[in-house]
């Protein structure tokens, strides 16, 4: 009766004691096991399904520890019909559903949606993007052993007696105390500014941290002007609430800033690495940008979410750190820099920015998980987010020397955009050579690359940019990586007329 949930094959990866028991719950809850005869003895269940007979005696301790089962002296573990009986379980009555209509009015969902979300062009990546050889994908990393085991170190610290009053309770719109402390004191000064409590809020992650600041500003008639290329999913949120966007093109000292910024009411910029093309936006640029905001009184969010990445020169004041009539909504990324699956951000801005962004978020989410709030601020705390950083900047400086050392040597034909630091460079193709072409050749030889067309709002885009991402492609695997990129290059541009290429002279953003 039992042998149905243990035909799969366990995991290696996965402790088996832990699938053992998923498998053995599933199996009393589905009811295959009479009530009046006690379990298979850990000896006999150890023997049928090959595993330790410890291990099935640790099993059956728990479940009866959680109420699944319960020991009956010399006789064994018994399923425990309470736990049966506490099943919710609900039966249709096929005479309740007399009083519906004979036929189901079917639902017309384009009619009743406000927007579809669905319908916009967002960034993909493969989900199996691990099992690609070379994968120079965006916004993925390295697992760093030291830190997984310090975090690890932390959440179990955050479990305990000491701190687990802190979060086990519902903050309702508050957020951990010592977590904004740790922000206030260790993080905001190495971008050149200081806050207090009132000035921040914490998000789940970056991106939330856009939306819910877009959600204060956006509406229809109102105008958002944003970098061209830029991040598309800010450019999708501010869509999503009906915003008129105006594009202005970047280069290499980031967004250029002109006399067309007015009329805007929102400016949404990303100064330390602009997103796509990683260019670090010059001190005149920002302090042009500042001006023009009071000149022509818009506000600015400043998407700050890998500030700490530069390898090149002093690093920069954030935007925030010269604003002296509150228009900077500043939005920084806790968990990009360190694990980007943690999803935990935070924003600094005036106490009546953050006092509207608290009930939104309210609304929404109450607050991100406390729990997990209070292990990153023992986490930055302990030192070990500056360690992690400090880690974490040696080995892209490293790649970041190397990607563009390769790609001087191997890819002369394509024209790279130069940057200060960060984890990903862009790159300008011969014209003629599609990056949507490259990058589905490419992944057929074990490269992941990413056209770059999606950043683009004016249209037509330019159809020749990629971005590669190196945080997750390691140091000795980077020559050869970018050795298999130049090949599939070369033999596309060998298959194509030479009228139909031209090769890119010199670094450019398009």
């Amino acid at each position: 009766m039992l042998d149905r949930f243990f035909e799969t094959p366990f995991d290696p990866k996965r402790r088996l004691q832990h699938q053992i028991q998923e498998r053995l719950i599933e199996a009393i809850l589905a009811g295959v096991w009479p009530l009046h005869e006690p379990l298979p003895a850990t000896r006999v269940f150890a023997t049928r399904f090959k595993v330790s007979r410890n291990t099935i005696s640790l099993v059956y301790e728990r479940l009866a520890a959680d109420g699944y089962l319960k020991p009956v002296s010399r006789r064994g573990y018994f399923i425990n019909e309470r736990a049966l009986r506490e099943q919710l379980t609900i039966r249709q009555d096929a005479k309740l559903k007399e009083s519906l209509p004979s036929e189901a009015r079917p639902l017309d969902l384009n009619a009743k949606l406000r927007y579809r979300f669905s319908g916009q062009n967002h960034i993909t990546k493969p989900r199996d993007w691990r099992r690609y050889e070379f994968p120079f994908v965006y916004g993925q990393t390295l697992a760093d052993k030291t830190s997984i085991t310090r975090w690890r170190d932390c959440v179990r610290l955050a479990g305990t007696a000491q701190h687990t009053p802190n979060w086990i309770s519902d903050l309702v719109d508050r957020d951990d105390p010592m977590l904004i402390d740790q922000i206030i004191r260790r993080v905001l000064p190495q971008r050149g500014f200081r806050a207090a409590e009132e000035n921040i809020l914490i998000t789940v992650g970056a991106q939330n941290a856009v939306y819910l600041a877009a959600s204060l500003f956006c509406a229809s008639g109102k105008r958002v002007d944003i970098e061209d290329p830029g991040y598309a999913d800010a450019r999708n949120i501010f869509l999503s609430l009906g915003a008129d966007l105006k594009a202005h093109p970047v280069d290499t000292n980031g967004m250029r800033v002109t006399s067309a910024l007015a009329g805007a009411d929102l400016v949404y910029v990303t100064p330390g690495h602009q997103s796509p093309t990683n260019v670090t936006m010059s001190m005149e640029r920002r302090l042009a940008l500042l001006a023009a905001a009071e000149t022509h009184d818009f506000i600015i969010i400043e998407d700050d979410y890998e500030h700490e990445l530069n390898f090149v020169g002093a690093q920069r004041p954030a935007l925030k750190s010269f604003d002296r009539s509150d228009r900077v909504i500043h939005i920084g990324s806790l968990s990009k820099p360190l694990f980007p699956g943690l999803r935990l951000g935070f924003v600094a801005a005036s106490p009546a920015i953050i006092e509207e962004m608290r009930v939104l978020r309210r609304l929404m989410y109450r607050h991100p998980p406390a729990q997990e709030q209070r292990a990153m601020a023992l986490f930055l705390a302990e030192g070990h987010y500056d360690a992690h950083i400090r880690r974490q900047r040696k080995d892209l400086s490293g790649k970041w020397r190397r990607v563009f050392q390769e790609i001087d040597r191997l890819l002369p034909m394509c024209a790279v955009t130069q940057t200060t630091g960060g984890s990903a460079v862009w790159l300008q193709l011969p014209a003629g050579l599609p990056a949507t072409d490259l990058q589905t050749e490419a992944a057929r030889h074990g490269v992941l690359v990413e056209a770059g067309d999606i950043h683009f709002l004016k249209a037509p885009p330019p159809k020749n940019c990629i971005r590669l991402g190196f945080g997750a492609v390691s140091l000795d695997q980077i020559t050869p990586g970018l050795e298999r990129l130049a090949q599939v290059i070369n033999r596309m541009l060998t298959a194509k007329r030479p009228s139909e290429v031209s090769h890119c002279p010199a670094a450019a953003i398009a």
